[in-house]
């Protein structure tokens, strides 16, 4: 029975073989990537970074040998033949030379760009006529990558594994259901093998959450292969550089993201805390919405109330996406969303400054802080590549005795909120001034679910969401309660802001722009000078980089596309997103959309429903036009640059 179930599953076993044998295609790529790069890798090796590689490299097997796997596992009995296998071993070996090609010609190019090559890379160079030449004289100087190739080509021939069956003793409808169910059992794997893993927190990996293996940005072309980011970037050519302006001149008189300090006070080294709170919309919070309805507005949040009543914060407030992958570069990095989330796209590679590493040249200690499984929505990966130390994720809450490890976790997600954030402050506790830190909330997201202890003291009402709101309102008065009792607390500034928003009921928050209303409040216990106040000014994600910047009295220049929000007009601040095609400028009390080549509407902000349409009727329809069109140029020229930093 053994041997007729082995004869029925060579197919299978040599699939796997065959499979194991281009692991190893890589990982000798990889290492010829590595020693003709040297200089640039050797000190800063480590197990991850070959860890990663093994990620990265399962997607790129998997998705570029699907063919091969169709065709060796499809159940039809008469493709076993000497010509079918044939064919596929010719596949096999023509598809994996092809990607060990990509990976050597790619270490030669690494230099030149210290990252992996992309499908930009076409458009780099479409309009060059002397690429024969190019290729011809480097693969003189890589003449060893030539011999390499020829011997990992040779061997993969050679040792390919053809199933060998006795098509006359085979039963074929036992042949058919053994195949089909070897197919069925391989696929589950092969979906989890190309997303990056099996875990709901786990979303398809990009080139970017290379970084989360890496303490060096430079350091993920190692981790990547060149197959994995040729196919993670097809059709991803998202950022297009129009010609709005014909010099940066010109488009720099108009804006421009380099900021350049002229303050006369000293720097201020204060520690920096930014609270993201997922899904923390302005809509649930009373204090923010008291000219609503009469003053009779519904708000969910007691205790940031109270928080707001001591801070400062913006009449107009907006997050810079929709997603929490747009919140995190817009927070930490100054860096909104268009098109495409910055970070899913081939410029997340690009050289990315932020707080923690601007910062780090003050002597700061820095550590990003997320209650999910490390790597968890290429959080750990963007914290990396923007300068943060250290990242302390749901294993490192376990690991910790003073806390209940995985009996706090939500079983979905990631650690409860009030848990993890009473461990955020005690983790700070222990941490050298001055400091700066960030933590990313989590429980109040789908499925909406608040522990089992608090069912009774926040039962649902209105929507399913508000109870969720209810509870991590809760542990942020917890949070701020502990955090007041700490030595540092005086000497910080806090910044608590949303990713983006969520459910909503309530017209004001449905509309184009209602849709992007966070919360921007920005809390210094120890400045007795700024008085609280809710100041009539427009503010969005971006702004909270330059802003902290100004309070340290920051003095390098450094970039960010937002504004520094205390040392500026209220008529010169405004706030931009991108929604599906259109982007939306706020600014001189209106807000404009602009499809990129025209304005499409233009609404008072006072117009909170957007029902009345004003384009053909506003004398700021051009200035603003003139305005937003240079903050997309420079942000297409940037990303395209990469000129992410001044």
């Amino acid at each position: 029975m053994k041997r007729l179930l082995h004869t029925y599953t060579a197919p299978l076993f040599a699939l796997l073989l065959n499979l194991l044998l281009v692991y190893v295609v890589y990982f000798i790529a990889r290492v010829a990537y590595l020693l003709d790069n040297w200089s640039y890798f050797s000190e800063s090796l480590s197990w991850e970074i070959w860890q990663g590689g093994l990620v990265f490299d399962t997607s790129a097997i998997l998705v570029t040998n699907i063919p091969y796997i169709a065709m060796m596992l499809f159940p039809l009995h008469w493709k076993e033949c000497k010509v079918w296998h044939l064919v596929c071993k010719w596949w096999f070996v023509i598809i994996n030379t092809l990607a060990l090609v990509l990976n050597l010609c790619d270490a030669a190019y690494f230099p030149y760009t210290l990252r992996r090559t992309t499908t930009t890379v076409f458009n780099e160079f479409q309009n060059e006529g002397n690429l024969s030449g190019i290729f011809l004289t480097e693969t003189l100087h890589h003449w060893y990558f030539v011999v390499l190739a020829v011997i990992v080509v040779y061997g993969l021939w050679k040792l390919y594994t053809t199933p060998k069956l006795e098509v006359k003793k085979l039963s074929w409808w036992r042949y058919d259901l053994i195949t089909f169910a070897s197919l069925a059992a391989v696929a589950p794997f092969v979906v989890a093998g190309i997303r990056g893993g099996f875990t709901t927190a786990v979303r398809p990996i990009t080139i970017s959450n290379a970084n989360q293996y890496v303490n060096r940005p430079t350091d993920a072309a190692l981790v990547l292969n060149t197959p994995f980011s040729f196919y993670r970037t097809i059709g991803k050519n998202v950022f297009v550089v129009p010609d709005y302006y014909e010099s940066e001149e010109e488009m720099a008189q108009v804006y421009s993201p380099i900021h350049v300090p002229n303050d006369s006070v000293a720097f201020t080294p204060k520690n920096v805390v930014v609270l993201i709170v997922e899904s923390f919309g302005r809509e649930y919070i009373g204090a923010l919405n008291k000219t609503l309805e009469n003053g009779q507005y519904k708000g969910y949040t007691p205790h940031i109330d109270s928080l707001i009543a001591k801070s400062t914060t913006f009449k107009y407030s907006f997050c810079n996406g929709r997603k929490s992958i747009d919140g995190m570069p817009s927070i930490l990095s100054s860096i909104p969303m268009f098109v495409e989330p910055f970070f899913l796209t081939p410029s997340s590679m690009n050289h990315v400054s932020g707080i923690a590493s601007l910062l780090d040249t003050k002597g700061y200690q820095t550590a990003f802080f997320h209650g999910a499984q490390r790597g968890s929505m290429g959080f750990m990966a963007f914290a990396r590549s923007t300068g943060f130390q250290e990242y302390y994720g749901r294993e490192d809450f376990n690991e910790d005795p003073r806390f209940d490890g995985d009996k706090d976790f939500d079983g979905m997600w990631a650690i409860w909120d009030e848990p993890f954030l009473q461990y955020y402050c005690t983790k700070m506790s222990e941490m050298k001034e001055p400091f700066m830190t960030a933590v990313f909330t989590a429980s109040s997201h789908h499925p909406y679910e608040i522990p089992e202890e608090y069912k009774d003291v926040y039962p649902e009402e209105g929507i399913i969401m508000h109870k969720c709101i209810r509870y991590t309102d809760m542990a942020l008065g917890k949070f701020f309660q502990a955090a007041s009792r700490q030595p540092w607390f005086k000497n910080t500034i806090f910044v608590l802001t949303s990713d983006h928003t969520n459910m909503s009921d309530h017209d004001y928050y449905q509309t184009d722009l209602g849709g992007f209303c966070s919360p921007i409040i920005i809390y210094e216990p120890g400045d007795t000078l700024r008085q609280p106040e809710m100041q009539d000014k427009i503010a969005q994600q971006i702004d909270i980089l330059p802003t902290v910047m100004g309070m340290l009295h920051y003095d390098q220049p450094y970039f960010g596309f937002g504004i520094d929000l205390f040392n500026t007009a209220a008529e010169d601040t405004w706030a931009v997103n991108y929604l599906n095609g259109i982007y939306q400028y706020v600014k001189h009390g209106h807000v404009l959309q602009f499809d990129g080549e025209r304005t499409t509407a233009i609404y008072a902000l006072q117009d909170s429903l957007m029902q009345h349409n004003l384009l053909n009727d506003n004398p700021q329809t051009k200035e603003m036009e003139r305005e937003v069109k240079a903050i997309i140029q420079q942000y297409m020229e940037r990303m395209t640059q990469d000129r992410l930093q001044p």
